[in-house]
């Protein structure tokens, strides 16, 4: 029986063929040859279409080196594709139409826009999920202002920061307007007048992005820097949803945003609600209800939007306990674990995916070998003649889930 295969879907970060992710991936392609799965790496670009093959790339742990070798598709396709404003991402929209058919361990998420839209439909979810509105008009922004101190302006497709906008409403009547630009950069903070906020607004650099408001929270540690929490919940190797691990992550001085890539540091969950909290019998409450969340979430995601394999949900909790899920994010980075000091988590959310392929893809042998004699079954009924292998036997429904 030949060896199963994933593939993990990436782009290029550039014209010169940089992976983003190389040695997460060699960590992931290690941890495949140990439970028996083979891993490669490849992108829209090393794939044949004519000919039906990829010049993909491969890994030797035992050498530390990489090679490139044309193979057949592979058995299940891990997609860490992330949005670029590049003609490599309209490639890859482009790869995924045409090969919709093959198997996905995750499909496209939507924007941050619809994914709100789609939770708060469902009455459990909306005491989570802080006021948003979709920026269209300045109104947006300044509606939200009249009932909150503090508003974020997003890119409803942005990640680790880029071109978010914070306007915190003051005592006498001016704004603080403060943000990252889209290289993450922290953007000089300035005070506006009430008259002066929508032309402030207007001239913000949206980079020709769709825009979301946001209520603000008070997440200020009481050194002035904001904070929140990142919670990785994937599919184990059983295909079950499980949080991985939830890690804090502090802003550094000056930013309006807590992300690593923005020059954030990492703590573990625990270390920073004694700071916030204080209350063990409370911290245990948030982390038990922070974890019934994420699964939730997980689960009625993955009900509207087909396949998933893991998500990351960047919660903040507020001085009293309630907890507020501020985005979620389909193709999560693991680092936060490895630099908050947790180490066991950061390896069990890189071999997570590795050993969900492989479930999936037993899952389906199981699934086809069903069918097949079902399907041979129904052939020999047909014509009255036995298969000379055949053997009449009770269909085992627990081994299939139906029971």
């Amino acid at each position: 029986m030949s060896q199963p295969v994933l593939g993990i879907l990436t782009l290029y970060l550039n014209d010169r063929k940089t992976l983003e992710e190389r040695p997460v991936y060699e960590k992931m392609i290690a941890a495949g040859k140990r439970i028996g799965i083979h891993v490669f790496v490849f992108t829209p670009q090393d794939v044949d279409d004519g000919a039906g093959r990829i010049n993909a790339l491969h890994f030797k742990p035992e050498t530390r080196s990489w090679s490139r070798k044309w193979v057949k598709f592979p058995h299940v396709i891990y997609d860490r594709c992330r949005i670029q404003r590049s003609h490599r991402f309209q490639e890859l929209l482009a790869f995924r139409r045409r090969y919709s058919h093959l198997t996905f361990l995750n499909r496209p998420l939507r924007n941050k826009w619809t994914i709100y839209k789609t939770l708060s439909r469902v009455p459990a979810f909306r005491n989570h999920l802080p006021a948003t509105k979709l920026y269209q008009s300045t109104e947006d922004v300044t509606s939200l202002l009249r009932k909150y101190a503090t508003v974020y302006v997003k890119p409803i497709n942005g990640t680790g920061g880029r071109g978010i906008l914070r306007i915190d409403r003051r005592s006498e009547g001016s704004y603080l307007l403060q943000g990252r630009n889209h290289s993450r950069g922290i953007v000089k903070p300035k005070v506006v007048s009430g008259q002066s906020l929508a032309p402030a607004i207007r001239s913000w650099d949206m980079h020709g992005d769709r825009y979301i408001a946001q209520q603000g929270l008070n997440i200020k540690l009481p050194n002035g820097r904001v904070h929140d929490y990142r919670m990785l919940v994937q599919k184990n190797g059983s295909g079950a949803w499980e949080v991985t691990g939830c890690a804090g992550r502090i802003g550094p001085a000056g930013s309006i945003t807590s992300n690593l890539h923005g020059g954030g540091q990492a703590a573990s969950m625990n270390a920073l609600l004694r700071q916030w909290v204080g209350s063990e019998a409370q911290i245990s409450q948030i982390k038990s209800t922070a974890e019934k969340l994420g699964i939730s979430v997980a689960r009625h995601l993955e009900s509207t939007y087909e396949a998933l394999c893991e998500l990351a949900l960047d919660l903040a909790i507020d001085r009293n306990g309630r907890i507020w899920l501020l985005e979620v994010n389909p193709k999560p980075s693991r680092e936060v674990f490895s630099k908050a000091g947790e180490r066991d988590v950061y390896r069990k959310a890189i071999v997570r995916p590795i050993e969900y392929g492989l479930w999936v893809y037993q899952q389906r042998r199981v699934s086809h070998g069903h069918k097949s004699s079902l399907s041979a079954e129904h052939r020999n009924a047909s014509s009255g003649q036995p298969d000379g292998n055949y053997q009449p036997q009770a269909l085992n429904l627990e081994a299939y889930g139906v029971y």
